[in-house]
């Protein structure tokens, strides 16, 4: 019993998407193909349908002509609906065999020309369309039917329903596999979107924790100098009072304190790798030891300083840090997308900011080929590393390719962790 409840519902129940083939085309006349193709279809079905029910088998003209308008006019509800088409046009297959069963025996039965195309065509659109277990439903209901003609009626059979047996069959199953392989295309793409996404979040997270790894060792070292002020202020500082001196001793406890959470804090950043890491962090003073390294790999990079940057003091650790780490990953790129380009690496400051800006020329022998910044999903630094540097400072990043096809890599660093709009505004 449930075995025809399953088959029944297979011929009931249509897939709900409604959307026609190939709705989801880029191109707009391959998503208009459908439709010219069943306006080309009912165009000729539907005149010669009626001709051929009515001149060719003598069934009567109103008759005759309903049989050819649901037969054609399916067609056009098959872009939609095409299990609902079938379910119209596969009663009106049979009223037609009855009503020319024996009228004409030169002409084929129980498929006539126009019924046997209109058939077939719609078969394409139910494979496209529907379910596995439809499609077969459906044949074998189409099988079954033909197997009652070339049984019963022996004497008026001509082999045009082996044809339709046949040729739907194949339809059918083309049709599914071409359905299914579109759809693991489509599966793939999307999976492939999800990975990209997937990899794009673990680079910034990878980013976000090199990042605080290499930050860590500035505050820390900045922590240090509190706590050993403080707890050597009471010996420096004469006449202190008891109250400041406990005050001092608070500050260098907290700052034990704060020390000893970063430690901790550093070590679930840190992974096997890289927990022996304790080289001193580079900053501005080693960016002309970067450009030789830059260098040797083929690539010419040359270092201008404004006055304004050379009138500074010292910068902040962590924007001297940031400022290093830019450069390094713009001269990378221009290494890996521009080699044998020449670049140059400015540094000027001026409201209270420092401009960092790499500019590279286009490669040799391929003018106008600009060198842009490596994707966010290839090694996970790059551009989400300048982003993420630009945004712990609250500065502001700006790239793109020039007018003679190199490419630019603007950074602006407030020197003091503010936005230096702000000062300005």
């Amino acid at each position: 019993m449930s075995t025809w409840k399953d088959f029944l519902r297979a011929l009931s129940e249509p897939v709900p998407d409604r959307r026609p083939p190939l709705a989801t085309a880029r191109r707009r006349w391959v998503r208009l193909a459908p439709y010219g193709a069943v306006l080309a279809m009912v165009g000729a079905l539907l005149p010669t349908g009626i001709v051929a029910f009515t001149r060719f088998y003598g069934v009567d003209p109103a008759l005759g002509t309903a049989l050819a308008t649901v037969q054609a006019g399916s067609l056009v509800l098959a872009l939609t609906r095409p299990l609902t088409a079938w379910q119209l046009m596969a009663p009106s297959v049979v009223v037609g065999a009855v009503v020319t069963h024996g009228s004409a025996a030169e002409q084929p039965w129980p498929w006539p020309v126009p019924t046997l195309l209109a058939y077939l065509f719609l078969m394409v659109f139910l494979a496209v369309r529907e379910r596995g277990r439809t499609l077969l439903a459906v044949w074998l209901v189409t099988l079954l039917g033909c197997s009652l003609s070339w049984t019963a009626f022996t004497a008026h059979f001509d082999g045009t329903s082996v044809v339709v047996a046949a040729v739907s069959a194949a339809v059918l199953l083309l049709g599914w596999s071409l359905r299914g392989r579109g759809e693991a295309q489509r599966l793939l793409a999307e999976q492939e979107q999800i990975s990209e996404a997937e990899r794009a979040g673990r680079a910034l997270l990878e980013e976000r924790a090199r990042i605080a790894r290499e930050l860590h060792d500035v505050v820390a070292h900045h922590m240090s100098v509190i706590a050993v002020q403080a707890d050597s202020a009471p010996y420096r500082l004469t006449g202190l009072p008891a109250e400041a001196v406990a005050e001092f001793g608070q500050i260098a406890t907290a700052a034990r304190g704060s020390l000893a959470e970063m430690r901790r804090l550093l070590g679930v950043l840190r992974s096997a790798d890289t927990a022996a890491d304790k080289a001193p962090q580079p900053g501005l003073a080693d960016l002309p030891r970067l450009l030789a390294t830059v260098g040797q790999a083929g690539v010419r990079a040359e270092l201008a300083v404004a006055a304004g940057a050379e009138a500074l003091d010292p910068v902040p650790e962590a924007v001297g840090l940031s400022a290093y780490r830019i450069v390094q990953e713009a001269l990378a790129n221009v290494v890996r997308h521009a080699p044998g380009a020449t670049a140059e690496v400015r540094l000027d400051a001026a409201d209270g900011a420092l401009t960092v800006r790499v500019e590279n020329a286009p490669p040799p022998g391929r003018p106008g080929k600009a060198a842009g910044v490596e994707s966010s999903g290839s090694t996970g630094q790059g551009l989400i590393g300048m982003r993420e540097r630009v945004r712990l400072l609250a500065g502001t990043l700006d790239t793109g390719p020039t007018a003679d096809g190199g490419y630019r890599v603007t950074a602006v660093l407030p020197l003091d962790g503010t936005d230096p709009g702000e000062s300005t505004a």
